[in-house]
């Protein structure tokens, strides 16, 4: 606030609290207050540019916000079959996406809910049996491994969700959106892909269930800025680079400015439609 030369006691509104670069929680603790953190959550470094780190004060208060967050978009997460296709995830600590998924599978109340690394056989064979019992499943996956499953395995699912949670990883050639779900949606006989919009530095998610189009529970909003003026907001429903308000990170920062470009819709849902240039990829996120 010292070098935007921004008084805190003249903010009236809004649109006049600044946003924190992403890119600080590389580089500096960021937190509100001195606490021992009882988790620090890790992003993923595939541009060996460096890795962001949450500190999170209270690992209860993460899982409220995200069975809240997925609670709000979907159902109760214990009413499905949680299956998780997540490699790259799984080999490294400090995954907040895991951690995530891991509580869902804990919680569920279908004992047939599990993580799988390269396993591709075992999962086709238990997508087939609950779709065979008629169980709700979600299948969440990164990018990457839910087409090298899509072009082993194809098929009919009437009972299985499936939400991708974005990135390549350096795995495969980058793809954009709707090549991805048009591929999914024809290797598996579905309508509709879904996608969970979250980051290390979030303690909430937004979920698109088709379209691409995201949606926000009420204490997480999205703006937009104007992408060559990091200190102007647009207001008129155009592309620009997408800022976060999440007010579920009450001890780290609860405004933060991504490298995100979308656009944000009249009824509040958003799109993702890339990344600014030299920004580093992140998993979580969608694809340019």
């Amino acid at each position: 606030m010292h070098f935007l030369k921004s008084d805190i006691t003249k903010i009236n509104k809004l649109e006049e609290i600044p946003y924190l670069p992403i890119e600080f929680f590389k580089h500096f603790k960021i937190t509100t207050g001195h606490f021992l953190p009882e988790i620090v959550f890790e992003s993923s470094s595939t541009s060996g540019i460096g890795i962001s780190k949450h500190h999170v004060k209270s690992t209860s208060w993460y899982q409220t916000a995200f069975n809240k967050s997925f609670e709000f978009n979907i159902q109760k997460p214990e009413l499905f079959c949680h299956l998780a296709l997540l490699p790259s995830y799984l080999e490294r600590e400090n995954s907040s996406l895991v951690f995530q998924i891991n509580e869902f599978i804990q919680k569920s109340n279908y004992k047939e809910s599990g993580f799988f690394l390269y396993n591709h056989q075992e999962l086709a064979e238990r997508i087939r049996q609950n779709e065979d019992h008629q169980i709700p499943t979600i299948l969440w996956g990164v990018t990457y491994a839910l087409i090298n499953f899509s072009e082993a395995f194809h098929l009919e699912l009437k009972h299985t969700q499936i939400i991708e949670t974005g990135g390549m990883k350096g795995k495969r050639k980058e793809i954009v959106r709707d090549e991805l779900h048009a591929l999914l949606k024809s290797a598996f006989q579905l309508n509709a892909i879904g996608g969970e919009y979250g980051m290390t530095e979030l303690m909430s998610q937004a979920y698109s269930l088709s379209n691409g189009l995201y949606q926000c529970p009420p204490w997480m909003k999205i703006t937009t800025r104007e992408i060559n003026d990091p200190l102007t907001p647009i207001n008129n429903y155009k592309n620009g680079v997408l800022n976060i308000i999440d007010l579920a990170n009450l001890n780290s920062c609860a405004f933060i400015a991504t490298s995100d470009i979308g656009k944000v819709h009249p009824n509040g849902q958003f799109e993702v439609l890339g990344r600014l240039d030299n920004s580093d990829t992140r998993g979580c996120n969608l694809l340019v």
